[in-house]
């Protein structure tokens, strides 16, 4: 079996007619889609982890004719999760169907990236993974970011951090702090993620020495 690592951007901004009026809404920010599967009915249950004012984003999806059913989950703090029930949208469908006819699996969770990308691991036979990649709809714009052997215990680096840590080395680098020369500074980091450049400088420290250990063992 084999991995794709993928980053799969979506030309509309969002997956599905429910995801784009998620990311239209500035009240939250999509952090990561934890569970997603297709009923036999065509429908789908997705299960997000948003960030921001969980009760705004029920307020604005309750209504929609997209949405079967939704519920709240550790809505305490600002960071939440979303049951959904959908019926069938694309680009998310036609997706589905290719995971399905191709016997892949999706690995979760699938995570946003700032600008709406989605970064998830396909897994199947090597063939197969061609062959849904090939077949994915115009709308989508696709970057294979890594490809091997697949493991169930594979470890990846990056699974070393905090999800704090995470989201802060993850901007830096989307910004262009590890290019030659340097594209960005903590202010600017700072900026997109609304705390403070200290905190970007201890987040990237943690993160940089984690990284390096599990590089050099």
């Amino acid at each position: 079996m084999r991995y794709f690592d993928l980053t799969l951007t979506p030309d509309e901004g969002g997956f599905h007619p429910v995801d784009r009026v998620i990311a239209a809404d500035s009240s939250a920010s999509r952090q990561a889609i934890m569970h997603i599967d297709t009923l036999g009915d065509g429908t789908s249950v997705l299960l997000y982890r948003l960030d921001g004012d969980a009760e705004t984003v029920v307020s604005d999806l309750k209504d929609d004719d997209d949405v079967i059913a939704l519920d709240l989950l550790d809505a305490d703090d600002d960071d939440f999760h979303l049951y959904l029930h959908l019926q069938p949208g694309d680009p998310a469908k036609t997706l589905m169907h290719l995971a399905e006819k191709y016997a892949l699996m999706l690995d979760t969770p699938i995570e946003y990236t700032g600008r709406g990308a989605l970064r998830m691991t396909i897994i199947g036979s090597h063939e197969m993974l061609q062959q849904a990649l090939e077949e994915l709809p115009d709308d989508l714009t696709i970057n294979v970011d890594e490809v091997g052997t697949y493991s169930p215990d594979r470890t990846d680096t990056l699974s070393m951090l905090t999800d704090r840590q995470l989201e802060v080395f993850r901007t830096a680098v989307e910004l262009g702090y590890y290019e030659i020369p340097r594209r960005t500074t903590h202010e600017e980091i700072s900026n997109r993620l609304d705390c403070a450049p200290s905190t970007v400088d201890e987040h990237l420290r943690k993160a940089e020495s984690r990284v390096l250990q599990t590089l050099v063992g």
